[in-house]
Formats: C-alpha cells, structure tokens, sequence
C-alpha cells in the first residue's frame, strides 16, 4: 500500500496536487526530514561561501599564482628582459612515478589573459599539460603575473613570449621537433601573431577556443558579437582605464562572460552547489580560486586588443602592425601547421570566429598550399568554452587523439582538413596500427565547406560602420574627456573602485574577516557531523528542483528575449545606410576584407617557387622518391588516418641509424614533392628512375609505398592498383613479376614485419 501510495506521489508530484495525494503522517514526516535536509544544506552552503572568500583573501596574499596542480619551476622571468613584461616561463615538473623524455617535441600551453589568472589549462591532471606528461613530452607554461609592468604594451608581451619559445628551443637541441605550442582562448590570437612574426620558432600550432574572426557569428546565436557597437566602440575601455588610473580591472571582462548566461550567474550556479552540497564543494572551490582571480592590464594594452580585435577585428585582414609601423603581421607567413579546436557549444568563440580567418586571408585551397600552409580544425558537438582547454571528459578525446597525432599533424602535405575522431572496431584493418582507443583521419575540406558553417557574412558589413563609429568616438573621448577623467583619478581611488567592486566585495563579506561570519563555521560542522539528507523520492525535494528548472528557464527566456532585443538594436543603427553616411562609410562599396587578389610581389614569389621547385624534377634522394611516390598514389583521395602514419613510423624505428631520416627531413620531403606533383605529375613520376637508378631500391621503395598505402584499408582501390602498375612499368618492375598480384601483395606488406621479416628490409632514405 505504502508502495502504490509513493508511486501515485510521483505520477502527480508535477501536476501540483502532491500535497492534496499525501496522507496526513506521510506529509509530516516528508515535510520535517526536506526542511532538516534543507536547513543543513544552507548551513553548508554558507559555509562554502566563506571558504570562498578565505580562499580568494589567501590567494590574493600568495601573489595569485597560477591555479596548476603541477609544481614548476621559473625558467625565465619576463619582468627582468630589456622591455619587460609581467609574463614568465615555467617548467612543469611531471607527478611522481612519471618521467619525460629531453629529446621528445617540447609542449608550451599559453592560458588567456582574459581578466581571469593563468593556470586553467593545468587545473587537472587530465588537462592539457597533464595529457602531455603522460606521452612523456616535456612541458612548459607561460604564465602572468596580476598586475602589469609600468608601460608594458601587448608589443612587449609578444617580444617576451618570443624570448620564451627561444629559450625552450635551447633547452631541446635534441628534441624530435620543434615546440608544440597551445594557445588557450586569447592566447590564440597573441600566438597567432608570433608564429607569424617569428615562425622559425614554432612546430606544430593549437588554437583551443580561440577568436580570430570577430566580426564572425550567427544571426539570432551570437549576441556578445555586438556589445562593441553597442558601447559605442573602443572608448569604454579607455574610459574604465582612466577611471581606474591608467590601468583596466579584469573584472570587467569576467562580467561581460557572467552575462551571457544569466541562469547559471545568478542561479544555476549556486543552486547546483546547494543541491550537491555533499559532494561539490570542493569542485566548486577549485574553480572559483581561478574566476575569482581577477588579473589587470595597462591602458594600452586593452586598448590594443579592443580597437585591433574587438572592434577593428584587424588580425584576419593583415592589417596589424607594429609600434614603429616597420613589421606588418601578415598570417601568411605562419610556417607551422595551425591545429584550430572549435565548439559548437561554445558562446565566447563560436566555430565562426574561430575559422573565418581562413578565407579572410585564402580565397581557395590552392591558396593555401601555394603559401606552404597546412591548417586542420576539429569541431566538437557540445562542450562550451572552458572546457576546449581545461580537457573535461566530454573533450578529453579530442586532446589526447591531437597530442598524439601531433607528429602526424607536422607532416600532413600543404592543405586544409578536418580532424575526424571515431572510436575503434576490432574488425577495422591493421587494428594493431590504432593507439588508444580511438582512431583520428584528417578528411579534406575546402574554403567553401568553412563558410558553409556560417549563415553568410553579409552581416559583417555592419562591423565595419562600428569600427568607423569607434575610431570618431575614440578620438572625441581622447580628446574632451580622458584629460578630465585622468585629472580626478589617483592610485587611491583606482584602489579603492577595485576593493568596492562587487565581485571583489562579496567575497571579502563572506569571508574570516567579517566577525559576523566566524559563528557560521561551527554551525556549519555540527550540520556536517549530523548530516540527515532527504530520501530522492520526497516531493518536496521533486519540487523544490521543479522550481529550480522554472527559475533557469525564466532567466533563459529573458536571456533570449535581452539578446534579441540587442541584436535588432544593432541591426536597426548599424545596417542603416543613414549612419554609414553619417559617419563617411560607402555601404556600397566593396568590402576591404574580402581575399584580395595577388599582387606583383605574391605573384613573383611564387613564380620563384615554381622555378625553384622546377629544378628539383629529376633530383632526389630514395626517401624524396617515395614520398613522391607515395603522394601520387594517394592523390585526389579525401582521407587520411593514422595508420599509414604509425606504419611509417614503425619502419623509421627499425631502420638502421644512418638511414632513418628525421621527422623534419620527412616533413620537408612531403612538402617538396607534394609541390613538385602539383606542378606537372606525369614529369615527375617519368623522372622516377633518375632519382632510384638502382633496381634493388626501386624494388624496396615500391614495396614500402605499396605496405603504407594498405595501411588504412588493407588492400588497393582500382584507382591505387593502376598506378602502382605505372609506377612498375616507368620503374621497370613490370617484367620482374612484381606487378603480378599485387593487390595480395599489399595486404602482406601491410602489417608491421617482426624484427625477423623485416631484416635486411628498411625504409629508402
């Protein structure tokens, strides 16, 4: 009876009549035991809310250093170069029982300096760094300090983070490749510009979350989009600077992200620590010591980043420059491979602002290649923005199947693709070729398959009425009104606008310092030691977390209706042709950002490089001759995996020493004869023999091509099997009988030979 009395409760616990369905004992017995569990968690709660503010005091005290649950050690210290910056390098030191290898590629995570502190990329030990440690690479961390050197400018910034890979390079002379450097949310961008300044620096590029494209996003999605023109431009910035003598609090930028979802702000948050006071305390604490961080920056550094990024959205139109206007910050000198890792739950950097860059600066693939540039993205369903670098579990496969394929990455042949990641079949072929449990392939995309992710960029021609509007605005604020603020703003009112800041503010209340506060500690305990939680099956539980969902979804409701209402606002002042005029803008006119064509020096240059690549036709080494081959055999395929790769890699380590080339020469081999191909293929593979003039090395050559191209599939498409006869018959093999069966053939050579089957056979090199 009892049974069917409860399960009538929970049919009707939704409809508002559970209080009439519950006898009189049953309803006093729930009712005393959901306000017991009730009272006891707002003890608790509290209590953790003190914890936070103790926390954020003792933080504040140790100098806010980064939040990594790794030790470190300081290798270089940006405040002591000849043009300071508060930014530093550290080594990560890896766990006990753990241990890296010196002659391994080096990783260097870069965290945002977003209003937050440095750290979070390091805050697990399934994180980036920790990913890292556990392949055995050595690893770096460049972190900041919370206040800026005096007359630091993102300039300076840029020159100590040069300073910094230069110093790992040193530190690796040994190493299988050059750094591998991962650049978290707005540490994207600053990487970005170095690799383009300095590109002899840098392997392998990883753009986590990262905005590039800022004018880019989704009509009706992406609302925070327009805040710049809403503010009217850049001047904010200046003038909270101002406020704030000559320096910005971080904090600004933290809420302009709490405001993007104002459920989880101001409820949700708090209510699923209070539901799962018994087990998310110390999850809840972790993350608050780094959003409650609040780190600050020099006026010319934000507004640097507000009037080139922002609001001038500049970087992807190469129109960024330095200080003495002698350097020009022109991303088609970027050398390394560029790993972009996007979300499509991601409201800060949705995948457009991440991947428009691509055809802002490439009107094709072609394009692409031409300027030696390979460039790979990797989209995930539904994680949101901290989770891209903090590797949460729903992306944990993500970065451990990149980290692992970074090798691979560094030698993919000049283009564009899309990192695909699947979990693995005991029935795929070459099963044994897999590492871990999933299998990553990189399937070629073109400029079009980018935009096609966008609903039109026509929108964006709205941005650049904003940007006029913030560059008349800015010079009107700089020239009437910072003069009046900066005479009524000293250090003590900048201290003290920091202290009352209300986020500041809160914690501080909540905390140790507030005598008010000490008796909650011992409440809390006695609540902690006579802990009663209510059974999952009281209404009142059910319905005190039905109001919690009506509370989240009012908020979501106001969110969207807030955003549409910004959005049309936007819509209805910058998509008039009224204020173009006004502010000397030619709406019709063709936009300045749109892939330019080549002018005379891009087109002499790649002359130059066709000439260049020319004269390697007949010339070679047994290894530029396999890679050739193997690149003409895979030609107009969409698809490569890791397989083919571990393949290669197997037979490289069983190679005796003085034939095993290194992963530069075979990156360098790819890019060649990718080139050398596109140039004039049927040349290039009639000129085969000039660079094997040996039979023997012809034989093994074929036969190590043919065992990489089954790799992935365990034999030869139609396509494969008529080139590897032309290739047997320009290589005189034909007659051998080596062109014979050689569809079975493939499938032997496919698998990984035992140090018995493979002695005396090695890769050519």
């Amino acid at each position: 009876m009892a049974d069917e009395t409860r399960s009538s409760n929970d049919k009707t616990a939704g409809n508002g009549t559970v209080f009439s369905m519950l006898p009189a004992q049953e309803f006093g017995l729930q009712l005393f035991e959901y306000l017991l569990d009730s009272w006891q968690r707002s003890l608790l709660f509290w209590d953790v809310m003190r914890q936070r503010g103790n926390t954020f005091i003792r933080h504040e005290m140790e100098g806010k250093p980064p939040v990594l649950v790794f030790d470190y050690e300081m290798v270089v210290d940006g405040r002591t170069l000849e043009d300071p910056a508060n930014y530093a390098l550290v080594r990560i030191k890896p766990p006990a029982g753990h241990s890296t290898d010196p002659t391994r590629r080096p990783f260097v995570v870069i965290d945002p300096r977003a209003g937050h502190g440095p750290g979070l990329g390091g805050s697990k030990i399934d994180s980036e760094i920790g990913l890292a440690l556990r392949a055995g690479h050595p690893c770096y961390f460049i972190t900041f300090f919370p206040k800026p050197v005096p007359g630091q400018t993102i300039e300076s910034v840029a020159k100590a983070e040069g300073v910094f890979l230069k110093k790992v390079n040193e530190l690796h002379p040994d190493a299988e490749g050059k750094p591998f450097v991962i650049g978290n949310c707005q540490g994207g961008w600053a990487l970005l510009i170095l690799a383009a300044v300095a590109p002899e620096l840098f392997g392998p590029i990883l753009l986590a979350g990262s905005p590039v494209s800022y004018w880019a996003g989704v009509e009706g999605k992406n609302p925070m989009r327009y805040m710049g023109g809403l503010n009217g431009g850049s001047w904010m910035a200046s003038f909270m600077s101002d406020l704030g003598n000559g320096v910005f609090d971080g904090n600004y930028l933290v809420q302009n992200f709490e405001g993007l979802n104002p459920a989880n702000t101001f409820w949700g948050k708090s209510y699923n620590l209070y539901s799962k006071i018994d087990t998310e305390p110390d999850r809840y604490l972790d993350f608050e010591k780094w959003w409650g961080g609040f780190f600050l920056l020099n006026k010319k550094e934000i507004e640097w980043i507000v009037q080139n990024l922002f609001v001038g959205n500049k970087l992807s139109a190469n129109q960024i420059k330095s200080a003495d206007g002698k350097t020009t910050v022109d991303l088609h000198n970027v050398r390394s491979p560029i790993v972009v890792f996007a979300s499509w739950g991601d409201n800060i950097t949705p995948p457009q602002q991440a991947l428009n860059w691509i055809p802002d600066l490439y009107a094709n693939v072609d394009e692409i290649r031409a300027h030696d540039q390979t460039i790979v993205y990797c989209l995930h369903d539904k994680i949101g923005h901290l989770g891209i670098f903090v590797s949460a579990k729903v992306a944990d496969r993500e970065h451990s199947e990149i980290i692992n394929a970074i090798d691979m990455i560094d030698i993919l042949p000049p283009g564009l693709y899309e990192a695909i990641i699947e979990d693995t079949r005991p029935d795929m072929p070459n099963y044994e070729l897999i590492e871990g449990r999933y299998l990553i392939k990189f399937e070629t995309r073109t400029i079009d398959d980018i935009l096609s992710l966008d609903d039109g960029r026509e929108d964006e021609r709205a941005f650049e009425v904003v940007n006029r509007v913030s560059e008349i605005n800015q010079r009107l604020y700089d020239t009437f009104v910072s003069p009046v603020v900066r005479s009524m703003s000293n250090e003590v009112t900048a201290s003290w606008m920091r202290l009352l800041n209300p986020d500041r503010l809160r914690r501080y209340i909540f905390s140790d310092m507030n005598p008010a506060i000490w008796p909650l500690k011992l409440l809390a305990r006695t609540a902690r030691e006579q802990r009663q939680p209510a059974s999952e099956d009281n209404v009142f539980s059910k319905l005190e977390k039905q109001g919690s969902k009506q509370i989240i979804d009012s908020l979501n409701n106001f969110r969207d209706l807030r955003d549409s209402f910004y959005e049309s606002l936007f819509q209805s002042i910058y998509q008039s042709p009224w204020t173009a005029a006004a502010v000397g803008h030619d709406s019709n006119a063709k936009s300045e950002r749109v892939p330019k064509s080549e002018d005379w020096m891009r087109s002499e240059l790649k002359r130059l490089k066709e000439f260049e690549q020319e004269s390697y036709m007949e010339k070679g080494t047994p290894l530029d001759a396999a890679v050739r081959m193997l690149l003409y055999q895979g030609h107009g395929a969409n698809v490569v995996d890791e397989r083919p790769f571990r393949l290669l890699q197997k037979f490289i380590r069983d190679a005796p020493p003085d034939k095993k080339p290194t992963l530069e020469e075979l990156k360098q081999a790819f890019r060649q004869q990718l080139f050398i191909l596109l140039l004039d293929m049927d040349r290039a593979i009639e000129a085969l023999p000039k660079l094997l003039p040996e039979m023997q090395e012809r034989r093994l050559s074929l036969e190590f091509v043919r065992s990489i191209a089954t790799a992935r599939t365990g034999n030869l498409s139609e396509v494969q099997q008529t080139r590897f006869h032309r290739l047997e018959q320009i290589l005189q093999l034909s007659e051998s009988g080596e062109g014979d069966g050689g569809e079975q053939r493939g499938t032997e050579f496919c698998k990984v030979p035992t140090s018995q089957e493979g002695a005396g056979e090695h890769p050519p090199h």
